[in-house]
């Protein structure tokens, strides 16, 4: 069983970045697909960015492409989601979740963390 928590939510100006972790415990993550995704409530929760097992393959919703980036350290346990040039429109829930299937976009993962809130003001 794989446990997830996310940090490094909070509140930032439009133009700003954040930067999100991810640290899984009870388990190795590192033969994983790990995602991220974001949830306004209310709405469906959308697929965000997801990394391959060793960090070879990654995916971008077309709305945070070219702003935000996935990376991993399985030593770590630990993946991350660096955002930057932050819009109001990304606000929102983040949610980390590993053991992913399907298309990388898929929302198909087995362990889903409690998720973190960032908020972006204009």
């Amino acid at each position: 069983q794989v446990q997830l928590v996310e940090f490094g939510g909070g509140l930032v100006q439009a133009g700003g970045s954040l930067k999100l972790s991810c640290i899984a415990s009870g388990a190795p993550i590192s033969t994983y697909r790990m995602g991220w995704f974001r949830q306004v409530p209310g709405t469906e929760r959308e697929f965000v960015a997801a990394i391959g097992w060793n960090g070879d393959s990654t995916a971008y919703a077309d709305s945070v492409k070219g702003r935000f980036t996935t990376s991993r350290d399985n030593a770590l346990n630990t993946v991350f989601l660096h955002m930057t040039s932050l819009k109001p429109e990304d606000t929102a829930i983040y949610y980390c979740a590993a053991n992913g299937w399907g298309s990388f976009a898929s929302k198909e993962y087995v362990y889903w963390g409690q998720g973190t809130q960032v908020t972006v003001s204009s």
